[in-house]
């Protein structure tokens, strides 16, 4: 099941670009042949204004009609049209879409089309050629997403999933339904009571059904998260280049200091409550567990000396940045913790599934509130912080959880 979304995941991802290239290709050959007519007179009073400065040959056009498009997509991967492909409401589609042409308009133009303005009337014709530049471009543009849209309407309408709380005899029982539809991509929506209407929680997101509470989602708007994502990965390349002496070191250091790997790989559970292995430094003697997962104590025998010190400065989790290029994790972000102890968790806090809808973090306001955890009490505590990120996530909130962490590092409080 799992497998089986992403697959479609990515497939959609893959149609939208391309209907997208496609329509980008088609805007430029209509500008193109726009200009023609006005330059060859056959568009009465348009000529003077697509004149000498504006005089480019269609015959050498075919380099931007290759590299436009190739722009266009990158644009629009920036606004993060490609993040939930069919899921958008129709007036956030068509906000959007408008929004997105102008930029590339004024990209095409400053980088492109626009030559040294020499007087009054270069001004004018630039004024002219944007206008039609920008209407040519939202116009095909929206047409091609609104039948794109509507030809995946009914299918993205089928794949929202409404839970109608007074069904469940307890709140365990509803996130236990959550949980259980996470993996299949769906979007998961709630039923509100009045304290989420009154706190602005609940959202209408069709006339025909009652207000709800959509726990699926992330808070961040989609552009927000392809932010969050280019950070990420330039961050985790760079500190992957940057500090590869040290991790030579470490990793040297883990293999003198006992036998056994120097990458100790778990499974954890992240984004959409998909299993990862996860890879750290090993700062344990091997087969620590015996098969029965354990909670690490603060003076635990098992903890290696250059273990107990990587854990104190947090070393031990520098491999994760492989994680994050992988895509299964992000710099910010809840904590990813193994089944068995999710499973006790939830005992205790139902709602630990609400942490599906990011990938866990290298960091977040949890682990720097609470460090290590080795009691089931602390764990539900740093799931409390954890859960509170999620719902207040922001790029503003990420810079302000990576100070802090920084400052538990310098202070050697990892542990």
């Amino acid at each position: 099941m799992k497998e089986k979304y992403m697959i479609r995941h990515r497939l959609m991802q893959l149609l939208y670009v391309a209907v997208d290239m496609l329509s980008a290709a088609v805007v430029w050959l209509l500008f193109l042949y726009f200009r023609w007519l006005a330059l060859d007179g056959r568009i009465a009073g348009w000529g003077d204004f697509m004149g000498p400065a504006f005089d480019f040959s269609v015959n050498d056009s075919h380099h931007p009609l290759l590299v436009f498009p190739l722009g266009c997509a990158v644009l629009y991967y920036l606004s993060g049209y490609y993040m939930r492909p069919g899921k958008q409401r129709w007036t956030s589609l068509i906000a959007s879409t408008l929004t997105v042409s102008a930029l590339v308009t004024l990209v095409t133009f400053f980088v492109v089309v626009m030559d040294d303005v020499s007087g009054p009337e270069d001004v004018m014709r630039y004024y002219k050629s944007l206008l039609v530049l920008f209407v040519l471009q939202s116009g095909v543009l929206l047409t091609f997403r609104l039948v794109l849209h509507g030809c995946f309407r009914g299918r993205m309408q089928r794949e929202r999933v409404l839970i109608r709380t007074e069904e469940y005899g307890s709140d365990y029982e509803i996130y236990r339904r959550i949980a259980e539809l996470f993996p299949t991509g769906k979007e998961i929506a709630l039923t509100s009571r009045v304290y989420d209407i009154l706190t602005g929680a609940a959202q209408i997101r069709h006339i025909q059904e009652p207000p709800v509470v959509v726990v699926s989602e992330p808070k961040m708007s989609d552009s927000e998260l392809v932010m969050k994502r280019l950070f990420d990965v330039t961050a985790s390349l760079l500190a992957l280049v940057l500090l590869s002496p040290l991790l030579l070191l470490l990793a040297l250091g883990v293999r003198l200091s006992s036998p056994g790997p120097v990458i100790y790989r778990q499974e954890r559970v992240g984004l959409h409550g998909r299993p990862f292995r996860i890879l750290k430094f090993r700062t344990m003697v091997e087969d620590a567990e015996s098969g029965v997962p354990q909670l690490s104590q603060e003076s635990d025998p098992r903890v290696t000396p250059i273990g107990r010190w990587m854990r104190k400065y947090r070393l031990d989790e520098l491999p994760q940045f492989i994680n994050i290029l992988r895509g299964e994790m992000s710099i910010v972000g809840p904590r990813p913790e193994r089944q068995y102890f999710i499973d006790k968790i939830t005992e205790r806090a139902p709602y630990y599934c609400l942490l599906y809808k990011v990938r866990p973090g290298l960091t977040s306001w949890g682990p720097v509130k609470v460090g290590y955890t080795d009691t089931m009490d602390k764990m539900i505590q740093r799931l409390n912080y954890d859960i509170a990120y999620t719902e207040n996530m922001s790029l503003w909130l990420d810079v302000k959880i990576l100070f802090s962490t920084v400052g538990v590092i310098i202070d050697g409080k990892g542990q």
